[in-house]
């Protein structure tokens, strides 16, 4: 049965189109957190990620992998969890992969290798898949597009709060108490997380599809979705625009711990730096989609991506090695990424109501291969300079700046196929 698509410039709901009892600061609540696995996983550790390579002996190529393992299982996993969801429901998909989530993030504290290291962060990705997949396919399962999309916003505001502590928690963690405290941590918030859904989630899929699994059934999902001009145009936004925020994640430490003498903890107020512009960035984002909609929201952060990569990677060629040199147009970068990320992941899912979890995890694969990709190309080309940080960074905000000006504006509101 072929799904109708929604197109974007539809009317505005402002309620749930399922019957919940839930408010809506709850759903918000709730959404951030689940969303806001994938920052946590990756940046509560990353000011102890050069104390953990010493302390394994372990290469940077190695280190790398703990997060670039992490991202690959989240993405191959959504393949799964998103079509069960669409099968079973969002709650027993979301009590599961918590679970998982909390056992495989205390496994991870206590590994005794850097290979066993790596295996359990690969199990805590597959395991996070189950949150992100669900979290964001909850909100079409309540809002049509473009209220789904500043529902969205809001909940990246949250979960922008979890980024901003993140890091300065990881390094104050990492510095009193020593690596496996920042990974205790992400146990710890998964069984806060665990506990809220237990109390206070409800099932939002408006209709469980019996068929979801039905393997022609699931390739027929997975064509239509990617043959939808208006899921690639926001798949590519999310996936270009998450590439250039991982070039940071996955260099960011190395540089400014290693090459430029920043302590840990000073990083990890960097990081907290950044995070505070990408909430501005969300909060810009609502403010932008009522006064211009969608597609031209993005183009105009597309300006402010390209502006930000353009800085940074010219004063790294300049010859200037300074961290504020980075930093600025980091936040810069951030809030453009701000605007990118609510737009493109509501929008990806928006033409397909029935089908919100196939969509989603599409997308979040698509996204997450891009990841392992750019990780993998760095682990290879840091050579203790900050040049593959800059310009990493520098050609992805190009490619995010001509994804919005190009695809986005030409099929950003479009219901056809």
């Amino acid at each position: 049965m072929s799904v109708q698509p929604l197109p974007l410039s539809s009317a505005t709901a402002t309620t749930p189109t399922t019957r919940t009892a839930m408010p809506a600061g709850r759903v918000v609540l709730l959404i951030a957190l689940l969303i806001g696995l994938q920052p946590l996983s990756s940046d509560l550790y990353l000011p102890a990620l050069p104390a953990l390579t010493t302390g394994f002996g372990a290469s940077m190529t190695q280190a790398q992998l703990t997060l670039t393992a992490l991202v690959l299982a989240l993405g191959v996993s959504q393949l799964f969890w998103g079509p069960v969801s669409d099968r079973f429901g969002r709650r027993p998909v979301l009590l599961v992969g918590m679970v998982a989530y909390a056992l495989a993030s205390v496994a991870c504290a206590m590994a005794p290798s850097m290979d066993l290291l790596i295996f359990w962060r690969a199990v805590q990705g597959t395991a996070m898949g189950a949150g992100v997949v669900c979290g964001r396919a909850v909100v079409r399962d309540l809002y049509e597009p473009t209220e789904g999309a500043r529902v969205m916003s809001k909940a990246m505001s949250g979960l922008a709060v979890i980024a901003c502590t993140s890091p300065p928690l990881g390094g104050l963690l990492s510095d009193l108490f020593g690596w496996r405290a920042a990974l205790t941590a992400l146990a710890v918030f998964g069984l806060v997380t665990l506990a809220l859904l237990l109390w206070g989630f409800e099932e939002t899929i408006p209709q469980k599809n019996p068929q979801a699994l039905a393997p022609g059934k699931l390739l027929a999902n997975w064509l239509m979705v990617l043959r939808h001009p208006t899921f690639r145009a926001f798949s590519a936004l999310t996936t270009v625009s998450y590439a250039g925020l991982f070039t940071i994640l996955a260099a960011s430490s190395f540089v400014y711990i290693q090459a430029l003498g920043w302590s840990k903890t000073g990083y990890g107020l960097a990081m907290l730096a950044n995070s505070l512009a990408y909430m501005a960035g969300t909060f810009l984002c609502r403010r932008l989609i009522t006064r211009f909609g969608v597609p031209r929201s993005v183009a105009l952060a597309g300006g402010v991506s390209l502006i930000a990569g353009t800085l940074m990677g010219t004063l790294a060629l300049a010859g200037v090695q300074s961290g504020w040199a980075l930093l600025l147009p980091q936040c810069l970068f951030m809030i453009g990424h701000g605007v990118h990320q609510p737009c493109g992941q509501s929008g990806a899912v928006g033409p397909f109501p029935q089908a919100a979890g196939a969509a989603s995890a599409v997308n979040g694969f698509v996204t997450m291969l891009m990841a392992f990709a750019v990780g993998s190309w760095l682990g290879g080309h840091m050579d203790g300079s900050v040049l593959p940080l800059a310009l990493g960074v520098w050609f992805w905000s190009a490619v995010t700046a001509l994804v919005a000006w190009t695809l986005v504006r030409r099929h950003g509101q479009s219901g056809k196929r």
